[in-house]
């Protein structure tokens, strides 16, 4: 009878090593979420915010000087003022409808009215004309004499603050002191200027040749609701506004274009003085740069003035790892430095700046005969620690393999 004898177990083939699996380090979209939702949310509630309020502000806005307007740059109460003293008040957007021969005629910001009606303004007959803050070309079609103070050498604008009469026009002689400013204007030869501020006027009255006249206000801040009821603009208005039976209020059109003669660059609001110290500025600047580049010299070499330990690296390295929590990237460092140091120490050679896996496990095992193959390919070659006990534990185990290595 013949028993065969079963032959021994082989001895299990070692694992073929798997590299370790790699802990990204960008951001993930959880951790984004987790960081910016207090962001969010407040933008979220800004916006909310912002909707509720323009949702409870949807009352009609006027802009400054329009006589439908109870705001405090509004002109409503002077036009109450005036229909309580039985003047006829008219609000028009056009001139061409609403303004009879007689009538007082009151055009906020001429500028925006065309060549054409400007000349139908002036070619029209009128008890007197109000033109509120005139530039050149409404004043060269209405009241040729009229200029801007700034081309006379005085300053073009002064603020609105009470100021005295200081003239013989009957309107502002019975008014005194009143709240006059805005842009400055020259007389000329007919006109008569009030309320002087160094070298111009803010009220100028011309008598033009058909009975009446023509006023130009630098500003019409005296009739608005907020500064009506101080000093004497009251009276100033009633005079000014209320000489003839009816008034007529032209409503500017904002959404008309502008010349294109009358459009100005970002240069034409500059001062002329600020353009000289911005040359001086860079003449400055200049020399500056010449004086200090003679003073360079060659490239200097110095010592570094502090040592750094290598120890202090490893350990803000290690500090970034655990505050990331990198501790897959921390073990592939470690098992990476590892490998290089085992690789010369056991004659495996290099390929593309690593050691070959399969060939150095062999050899760890052949000078090693209690580690077995797979033993040192889970350990340099495994799966990242779950946890920093873990990490610890490899960190001492790959200590412990190179000693072995280096003294079996």
């Amino acid at each position: 009878m013949t028993t065969t004898v079963p032959a021994p177990d082989a001895p299990p083939a070692p694992a073929a090593p798997t590299g370790p699996a790699p802990t990204s380090l960008a951001p993930t979209g959880r951790g984004l979420w987790y960081r910016g939702r207090w962001y969010l949310f407040t933008a979220a509630m800004l916006l909310l915010a912002g909707a509720v309020l323009a949702g409870l502000n949807q009352e009609q806005r006027y802009p400054p000087l329009d006589p439908r307007s109870y705001d405090p740059s509004g002109t409503r109460a002077v036009i109450a003022l005036l229909q309580r003293e039985g003047i006829k008040a008219d609000i028009t957007a056009d001139l061409t409808t609403g303004a009879a021969g007689g009538d007082t005629v009151v055009v906020p910001e001429p500028d925006l009215l065309s060549p054409d009606r400007l000349h139908a303004l002036a070619a029209a007959r009128h008890g007197r004309l109000v033109l509120i803050a005139p530039g050149p070309a409404a004043l060269s079609a209405l009241v040729p004499g009229v200029r801007p103070s700034d081309e006379a050498g005085g300053v073009p604008y002064a603020s609105i603050r009470s100021t005295p009469a200081d003239c013989s026009l009957p309107a502002a002689v019975r008014a005194g002191s009143a709240h006059l400013g805005g842009l400055l204007y020259t007389a000329g030869t007919r006109g008569e200027g009030c309320y002087p501020r160094g070298h111009g006027y803010p009220l100028i009255s011309v008598p033009n040749n058909r009975g009446g006249d023509v006023v130009v206000l630098g500003s019409g801040a005296f009739l608005t609701n907020e500064l009506l009821a101080k000093d004497g603009n009251a009276a100033l208005a009633l005079a000014l506004l209320g000489s003839q039976p009816a008034l007529t209020w032209q409503l500017p059109d904002y959404t008309a274009p502008i010349a294109a003669e009358q459009r100005k660059q970002l240069t034409d609001y500059i001062p002329e003085g600020w353009r000289w110290a911005g040359y001086q500025l860079g003449v400055a600047a200049l020399l500056a740069a010449a004086w200090r580049a003679r003073r360079l010299g060659p490239v200097v070499g110095e010592n570094l003035p502090v040592v750094v330990r290598a120890a202090e690296t490893t350990e803000g390295r290690a500090r970034l790892y655990r505050r990331a929590k990198a501790r897959g990237r921390a073990a592939d460092a470690l098992r990476r430095a590892a490998a290089h140091r085992l690789a010369p120490a056991l004659g495996v050679p290099l390929s593309a700046g690593a050691p070959d896996p399969t060939a150095l496990c062999a050899a760890v095992a052949d000078r090693l005969p209690e580690r077995p193959a797979g033993g040192v390919a889970a350990l340099l070659y495994g799966p990242p620690p779950t946890d920093d006990a873990a990490l610890l534990r490899l960190a001492d185990d790959l200590d412990a393999l190179e000693r072995q290595v280096r003294k079996p």
